[in-house]
């Protein structure tokens, strides 16, 4: 499976194009116009409340706590992306558990989404110095996707030079 292949899938959706209600939409736009105020928090965290399985929301979220430097926040956030697109792809809520045999026959945006979100997650477990649970996390990556589609082995070389 090529992570990176765009064409040829029945599946041309990608996560960020789920609908969502007018409301929530609002909500993310109001959040993206207070970010200079600093204010954004508050309607990014009410659109979660309306929406908190929405991998749109997640997004704005992760990248809000990520640019303010909110590490343990973004982290969780992050979790809960994996937690969500791995019960919606049917997998392991472990991804201690997961094999190359699970990607075969699913949904190649929400794979890639997955794989993506976890890569986030194990760079903000360097951050946070937690560094075992990073290299774990980024040795699973490496073996669902061996022709290092993704980058993985680049995080894991930055742990190597330590």
């Amino acid at each position: 499976m090529d992570l990176l292949d765009f064409t040829g899938h029945d599946d041309q959706s990608l996560y960020f194009e789920e609908t969502l209600a007018p409301e929530v939409e609002a909500l993310l736009q109001q959040g993206a116009e207070q970010y200079a105020e600093g204010t954004t928090e508050a309607p990014l965290l009410h659109a979660h409340a309306l929406a908190p399985e929405s991998l749109t929301v997640l997004v704005a979220l992760y990248r809000y706590y990520f640019y303010r430097h909110r590490i343990e926040d973004a982290l969780r956030v992050a979790d809960q992306a994996v937690a969500i697109t791995a019960r919606r792809l049917d997998w392991p809520t472990s991804w201690q558990t997961l094999t190359p045999e699970h990607l075969s026959g699913r949904p190649l945006p929400l794979v890639r989404f997955h794989l993506m979100a976890l890569k986030g997650a194990a760079y903000l477990l360097l951050r946070l110095g937690r560094q075992e649970e990073a290299e774990a996390m980024l040795d699973t990556l490496i073996a669902l996707d061996p022709e290092d589609r993704l980058g993985a082995t680049v995080l894991k070389g930055v742990i190597a030079q330590k």
